[in-house]
This record gives structure tokens, sequence and C-alpha cells, in this order.
């Protein structure tokens, strides 16, 4: 099948997993076009069966802001004109599911149809979705959508809770390579992050507020007045300078490395032992999944749907957001004791292994082929 996808192209979690879901269905034989305005970041080789196409916006004096959902538009049209494309995979409502509606009206008109398939990760939903300004928008592009897919039950119950949603949503939860991650490296030496007696915090995010980069910063500092420790802080976002701040303050600056991005996270997490994600707001937790796989246990908030992948008690823990306290109480319990700690790491690789692509890349074909054959009904 011949597939165009639209994603954003950065660091996020839905970047990953459009591009990692792909370059998976590319290795099944499928022909995989993606269409965004720069090559992702996880997209390291193209091939016969991957190709990426990008989207220029022109620049012109009489907009404040260039329309990119237009330049989407029209170049969707353009490449599934060219190459043949039998399917659209959009990733988040807005601005990609409008654009891809356009396009399909646009070729209808000239005797193409085009399914399309929206996959909603949760910005789309619990942060602009919910926005008065946007909903009508968000609202329409998911009942435009041939098919509509969440990365978890929690933002399904959400999207189902906010819109007038007319179309039935599948849950396709987010996924990981495990063939990718392995802590055999050579060079995977914990002396170069911490001396041998400390243990390794780590905390990989885009660092906006909705984070709570403080409450890892709190965390950490409860832990570490305790159990020597460090504490790894990867990613960049509005909430970094505030955290380097927050250290310098409560003198924990010699404790605490940050990293910025990353295209090694898997060289990164083999060298910890906990992963902190106190998420005001996750649809998913794609970020402590990879922590899971590479054995690292989890000190998690219980927002959104990071319960569907941290198990309580069993990978790692859950707190209610803001609870410091808890979150530490929680993290001081596995890291003082190493059979236990061990257990726990041991069990969130196991539970990350359910999660694997090979498990999860029937779903989405089976929802491509259900796209495809609707093609015959042409009913929008």
């Amino acid at each position: 099948m011949k597939i165009a996808i639209v994603c954003y192209p950065t660091f996020g979690g839905s970047g990953v997993v459009a591009t990692e879901l792909g370059i998976a269905l590319a290795e099944r034989g499928h022909e995989v076009h993606f269409v965004t305005y720069k090559q992702p970041v996880r997209l390291e080789l193209l091939g016969n069966n991957i190709h990426f196409h990008e989207v220029h916006v022109p620049e012109y004096p009489l907009f404040r802001y260039q329309p990119y959902e237009l330049a989407l538009s029209s170049k969707l049209v353009d490449t599934i004109k060219l190459y043949g494309i039998e399917l659209l995979h959009v990733h988040y409502a807005i601005p990609h599911a409008y654009a891809g509606y356009m396009a399909k009206k646009m070729l209808k008109e000239k005797g193409i149809y085009i399914p399309m398939i929206t996959t909603l990760h949760g910005t789309d939903i619990t942060l602009v979705g919910n926005h008065p300004f946007y909903k009508p928008a968000v609202t329409f592009s998911i009942n435009k959508s041939d098919v509509v897919t969440s990365v978890s039950e929690d933002l399904k119950q959400k999207t189902l809770d906010i819109f007038d949603v007319e179309q039935d949503i599948a849950v396709i939860p987010n996924f990981i390579d495990s063939t990718k991650y392995s802590s055999d490296y050579t060079d995977c030496q914990r002396s170069l992050m911490a001396n041998e007696e400390e243990k390794i915090i780590t905390h990989i995010s885009n660092f906006r507020k909705v984070k709570r980069i403080p409450d890892v910063v709190k965390v950490f500092n409860e832990v570490q007045k305790k159990v020597p420790a460090k504490l790894i802080m990867v990613g960049e976002g509005p909430e970094k300078e505030h955290a380097e701040l927050m250290c310098e303050e409560l003198g924990i600056v010699d404790k605490v490395l940050f990293l910025g991005n990353s295209n090694e996270i898997d060289r990164i997490l083999c060298f910890s032992d906990l992963f902190l994600l106190p998420s005001e707001s996750e649809s998913f937790g794609l970020a402590a999944l990879e922590a899971m796989i590479n054995k690292v246990a989890v000190i998690s908030s219980n927002a959104g749907g990071v319960p569907e992948v941290n198990k309580h008690g069993v990978s790692g823990f859950l707190s209610d957001v803001g609870d410091i306290e808890d979150m530490a109480k929680n993290a001081l319990y596995l890291l003082s004791d190493d059979t236990i700690l061990e257990e726990f790491k041991n069990n969130a690789q196991q539970i990350a292994t359910n999660f694997d692509i090979l498990n999860i890349l029937p779903l989405y074909e089976e929802v491509y082929e259900r796209a495809y054959k609707s093609r015959f009904k042409n009913s929008y």
C-alpha cells in the first residue's frame, strides 16, 4: 500500500511514533511518504520504500503568520497525484487533519478519493482542542476523518467528553521497537555520569509547563538528601531555565546534568535507575515506556493514560499530580534496596514488551485496510 504520513517532525512523542510507524510499515513492504516541513528527527535513512517531501511555506508580506495549512494541503494534493498515494494518515487533528480534509476535497474534484486516518495524540484534544477558538475546527476535522484512532483509553474518553464526535474511535496505543533498545553498549559506563555509589534518576521531556519540571527538581532534591544520587535532565523547552535556577537555589547544581535534546535516548537510559514523570497531563506516556523497555523503574503521576503504561507497585509507582512527598517516598523505597529496585526494573521491561511494535503494527494495518475499502463508498 502507498501511504502518506503527516506529522510534526520534532522530538515530541507524536512525531517519534509517526516516524517509527512509517519505518516499520516500509520494512513490511509498504511505500511510505512523509509529508512535513522538515525531515523527522527519527528518520535517519531514506530508501526505496521511504520518501520525504518537504512542505515549503512561501513568504508573503500580507500574512502576519504564514499559512502552513494551505501549503500542506497543496503539497498533499501534488504528492498524492504524483506518487499514486492510496491512503493518508495524519497525526494530530489540527492542523493536519484539517489540511488533509482540504486535500481530499481538492482531489475529489479530480475524481480521486483518498481515505484519511487521523490519530489523536493528546495536545490537539486536551490543550488546543479544548480552547473555544479551536473547538469547531477540531470537531470538524475528527468527524470528517474516515477513521479516528487515539493512543489511550483515557484520551478517547476525553475526546468524547469534550467534542460532539460522530465517529467511532479505535484505541491503538503508542509503541516501541524493543529490538532497537539494548543495555549492552560497551560505552555504557555509569562512571561517565555518576560516582559508583550514586543512583541515577532521569527525566526526558519538552520542558513545557504541563510536564511540571519544578516537581522533578523537588522530588530529586528530597531523594538526594537520603540517597546519593544524580539527576539527568534531557530535553529543551520553556521551563528549562527555571529548573536550572531552582537547582542553584537548592544548592544541587553539581548533582544535576542538563543534556539538552538527544537522539541517543537509549544510551542515556542505560545509565538510569529511575525515571521521573510527574506530568499534569499525559495522553499516553511514551517517555515512560521508553524508560521501561530500557529496564528503568518509573515514578510518575497518575495523569491521563500513564496508568495504562506504568503499573502501580509493579513497574513503578503512581501518585496524584503535585504530590511531591509521595513521589519522593516511593522513589526512596526503590532506591534504598537494590533487590527491590532490580525486581521493579525487570517488571518494567517485561510490561514494556507488551507495547512492542510487532504487537501494535497489525492493529494499524487492520485500520488501514478498513479505511482503504471505504474508498469505494466515496461518501464525503
